[in-house]
């Protein structure tokens, strides 16, 4: 997640010569239905949704902001994450965590009032996404620099071990059997890590994905859909280890989510799109609609109630010119203009 702003750069330059895919016939009837403008400093990265308290977590560069899902309400704030990426919440244990990539860390937070029960030190650095692993409760930081995991007992508050992963680890998930997907960026691979012997059990290619970053799944069926910075969404056989579709999305996807209810799956791209892929069988899929939300709107959160959406994003000003000192300038934020889309039906 750390490269986010050179892709709004090179999205604020390509969109004017590289239109998103066009929407397929058929319509899903996605649309944006509300904004909840938030406001505030700070980046953003991944967003978390708690269906049971229907409260929507936000990384906020240096805290997580924690809203009403259904009003944009913030109902509170959990602060001192420097350089926040992600959330994971274990409702088994009351418990929730943080991966906090500036200083290496991880905070554990009481799911109820949100207060800090403890900060616990991973083992590699720029700890990225971070998942809850139910079967061995525990969370799992992937560490973009350190190209490994760090496993972490909730309960405790303390390392239990590490994994390498031989890559910088993108996006994970853990369908509850002790299993963890983790997709490898530089390498373009999915790993298979086995969660309670902390152990690499398998390391499937891609191709033709590039730069994975999104990952989500549906358990019904065993299929796994990572997003590429290629413009493609690859659907993956977790049993077999192969890829059995291929589909064409927006440029600059960090995030996908598939929705059991409907079917559907997901990817938000950074260039200001969101495609929407039908599951027409487990191996048959096809592209039915590419939404407009807002640039800079790359990763999401999936609510399996009311089946909307929720993306992050904010205003981005002129890019400012190439220097020697910087030759891959970032475009501004607009101050204040950081917003919460709610995309529906």
């Amino acid at each position: 997640m750390t490269r986010w702003f050179v892709i709004v750069a090179v999205l604020l330059l390509a969109t004017a010569v590289a239109p998103p895919p066009r929407a397929a016939r058929q319509s899903s009837g996605y649309h944006v239905v509300r904004r909840y403008p938030l406001g505030g400093e700070g980046g953003w990265d991944y967003l978390l949704l708690d269906p049971a308290s229907r409260r929507l977590f936000i990384s906020r560069g240096t805290r997580v902001v924690v809203i009403d899902a259904d009003s944009g309400l913030v109902r509170g704030e959990i602060p001192n994450t420097p350089g926040v990426h992600g959330v994971a919440l274990a409702p088994d244990l009351g418990r929730g965590a943080t991966s906090n990539g500036r200083d290496q860390s991880v905070t554990i937070f009481n799911l109820r009032s949100l207060d800090t029960m403890a900060r616990v030190r991973t083992t590699g650095g720029n700890p990225d996404a971070i998942v809850y692993e139910p079967a061995t409760h525990r969370v799992f930081t992937f560490n973009g620099a350190g190209r490994n995991a760090t496993a972490i007992d909730l309960m405790a508050g303390a390392v239990t071990g590490t994994v390498a992963l031989g890559g910088k680890p993108e996006f994970a998930v853990a369908p509850g059997d002790g299993r963890i997907y983790v997709n490898i960026e530089n390498t373009a691979e999915l790993v298979v890590l086995d969660a309670r012997r902390l152990a690499v059990t398998a390391r499937w290619p891609l191709a033709p994905c590039e730069e994975p970053t999104g990952l989500s799944l549906d358990a019904a069926h065993g299929r796994l859909f990572a997003g590429c910075s290629n413009r493609l969404m690859v659907v993956v056989d977790p049993a077999k280890g192969r890829v059995v579709a291929t589909l064409p999305i927006g440029g600059g996807v960090d995030g996908t989510a598939f929705d059991p209810g409907t079917g559907l799956a997901f990817s938000s791209n950074g260039e200001g799109s969101l495609t929407v892929v039908r599951e027409v069988t487990p191996d048959s899929f096809t592209v039915v609609d590419t939404v407009p939300t807002q640039r800079g709107a790359r990763t999401l959160a999936l609510d399996p109630r009311t089946h909307a959406l929720f993306l992050s994003t904010a205003e981005f000003g002129p890019t400012p010119a190439p220097t020697s000192e910087q030759p891959r300038p970032r475009p501004p934020v607009v101050p204040g203009s950081f917003v919460i889309l709610v995309v529906g039906r």
